[in-house]
């Protein structure tokens, strides 16, 4: 995504400063923020959200970076989200990934590396944006529908029941995926990346969490029962 626009929230300035440079360099246009309050302030409330991509500490001055993130998903499902934190036990990843961000790296952190995730996120949610579906997979133009749910490619909203249900980026891909091969059992690595559009690492539990968190959005619905874990195997969708 050429200039991209980059939102860095870091309140240690020598570090949002070294960010900002090496992201400048690679070609995005980025905004500093040194505060939570800051960002927020940034973000604004309109949809979508003036950025294309937010890179957001945790230990963050007036607003902690938990409730940034939660506050972005509020107005943007698809806006991806990159936590950087010192803190390093898998709780705190899953925790993080449960509130809707795309992806975690963990203190201190090698610049290319993050330069190559914000590329990996924006040409992940660029594809999601702008892609084009097959007319067998789907009953209406835009539309593909699994017993009481439906999801719309295009706008990207998917409901359940009737209910809309609010998801992120990765939730939705997640889902777009099992609906589209509904007798198909997807491994953890086949969805990872697909998903996420980068290569899976083995011990690494992020599609668990997503799933769980994808059937406790479904639960008020009674809809949760219709992804299967098929043990050992990975997930599939239940037909009636």
């Amino acid at each position: 995504m050429p200039c991209a626009r980059v939102l860095v929230v870091e309140d240690d300035a020598d570090i949002n400063q070294i960010v900002t440079t090496r992201l400048t360099k690679a070609g995005y246009t980025c905004t500093q923020a040194f505060s939570g309050s800051e960002a927020k302030l940034l973000l604004g409330a309109g949809d979508p959200l003036p950025f294309d991509l937010v890179i957001c500490d945790l230990m963050l001055p007036g607003l902690p970076g938990e409730e940034l993130v939660t506050l972005i998903r509020e107005h943007d499902r698809r806006l991806p989200v990159i936590v950087t934190s010192a803190r390093t036990a898998t709780a705190d990843k899953i925790d993080l990934l449960t509130l809707g961000a795309d992806d975690y790296l963990t203190k201190p952190f090698d610049l290319d590396e993050l330069v190559a995730r914000v590329a990996v996120q924006l040409r992940h949610a660029e594809q999601t944006a702008g892609s084009s579906h097959s007319a067998g997979a789907t009953t209406r133009a835009d539309e593909l529908t699994f017993r009481a749910w439906s999801l719309d490619p295009v706008s990207r909203t998917f409901t359940a029941n009737g209910q809309v249900i609010p998801l992120t980026r990765i939730e939705f891909n997640i889902l777009e995926i099992l609906v589209r091969q509904p007798r198909r059992v997807f491994s953890k690595q086949e969805l990872f990346e697909q998903a996420w559009g980068e290569p899976y690492a083995a011990d690494d539990n992020t599609v668990n969490v997503h799933v769980s968190n994808i059937r406790a959005k479904l639960r008020p619905t009674g809809t949760d029962g219709y992804i299967k874990t098929v043990w050992g195997m990975g997930f599939k969708l239940v037909e009636a």
